[in-house]
């Protein structure tokens, strides 16, 4: 099936730092409620739409719609704002980045600011500054007007824009995970379309950079049987990625499917299966270890889960400019689609 770009752009456009996603799970509740037997908000803020919710086997599939951010924590003499991290956010890309201060009254624009090169001495010109180190600068004269319209708390977000690059690759901040609640909707949509035994949850989670916390609060009033979480994967088709430590990877040959204790084997065979039935591209990686993503937190719930994990191959990670493919994302919903169509009734992902 096609999926629905400007939806896409719409979300990627959207700030959602982890704790402060109403905007964009309002736009997510609107785009379940046109295909989905129910849709609700739990107390944590994941929005989970569901089809067939009274078949016996519950399939939940997640992505999180959080992304990392910056903090206001301290607002000195002189009306400049000091910030600490909201995930895991690379100080290097922060000098001289437009951002956006998100307050209780609406949007400030500002910038983040350092001492200019030329005022550095040779020791200082090579240090990596720390994060409180920078500043905000919303022009503001004194902390008295700061303090009208900012505070402490309030969330701050690099501006960046959904650009499409050459061929099918588009740039953008927080593909991670927007892109993963997007493949979740047109999931949705493809599936109502073309129907499936199975009670089938779509979530999308929140503060999944804090801690998969999101993925653990739904799944645990899921309780699915089986789970599969969408989220990126490091691609390692550009300079300095190494692909002995991380695989082989790369934009528009499919999204990534990966093996490892973090996968159930039965589920994880069922969509490599299906991929190659239906001629549908996609990689393959280890992971050795348990996935840094919300399969992580849905294969310990309760009693267990069967659990997998699809990835959309992505460049520059938690960066104002990752990368990603349309094709990938094509070929995840696809995949979904047919596999979590094929299940029957009653299925059993017992290991062994």
């Amino acid at each position: 099936m096609k999926i629905d770009t400007s939806l896409l752009e719409r979300l990627i456009s959207t700030p959602s730092p982890s704790g402060f996603e109403g905007k964009i799970q309002s736009m997510v509740r609107e785009e379940l409620s046109k295909v989905c037997h129910e849709v609700r908000t739990d107390l944590h803020g994941n929005v989970i739409g569901s089809l067939n919710p009274h078949a016996p086997l519950r399939i939940m599939l997640a992505g999180h719609c959080d992304e990392i951010g910056l903090m206001v924590k301290y607002i000195d003499e002189n009306g400049y704002l000091f910030f600490g991290a909201i995930g895991g956010v690379d100080a290097g890309v922060l000098p001289g980045a437009h951002v956006t201060v998100h307050t209780r009254e609406g949007e400030v624009p500002g910038v983040i600011g350092r001492k200019p090169i030329h005022l550095m001495d040779e020791k200082e010109r090579g240090k990596q500054l720390k994060l409180h180190e920078f500043w905000v600068d919303i022009g503001a004269k004194n902390r008295e007007e700061a303090e009208k319209i900012v505070a402490p708390g309030d969330p701050i977000t690099v501006v960046a824009s959904y650009r499409p690059l050459m061929g099918s690759l588009v740039a953008g901040r927080g593909f991670d995970d927007r892109i993963g609640v997007f493949v979740v909707i047109e999931t949705m949509k493809g599936l109502s379309e073309k129907g499936c035994q199975v009670a089938v949850y779509g979530v999308s989670t929140v503060q999944e950079e804090l801690g998969l916390r999101g993925a653990r609060t739904s799944a645990f009033g899921i309780d699915p049987r089986a789970g599969i979480a969408i989220d990126v994967g490091f691609a390692t088709d550009c300079p300095d990625v190494e692909k002995k430590r991380v695989g082989d990877v790369s934009l528009g040959k499919g999204p990534i499917l990966h093996r490892g204790p973090n996968i159930n084997p039965v589920l994880g065979n069922h969509l490599e299966r299906v991929a190659r039935e239906k001629e549908i591209p996609f990689q393959l990686t280890g992971e050795p270890r348990a996935t840094g993503t919300d399969a992580n937190a849905i294969q310990v719930n309760r009693a267990g889960v069967a659990a997998a994990l699809i990835s959309i191959p992505n460049r520059y990670m938690h960066t104002p400019a990752e990368v990603i493919s349309l094709d990938d994302v094509e070929n995840a919903v696809n995949l979904l689609v047919e596999a979590i169509s094929l299940l029957p009734e009653k299925f059993d992902f017992t290991p062994f």
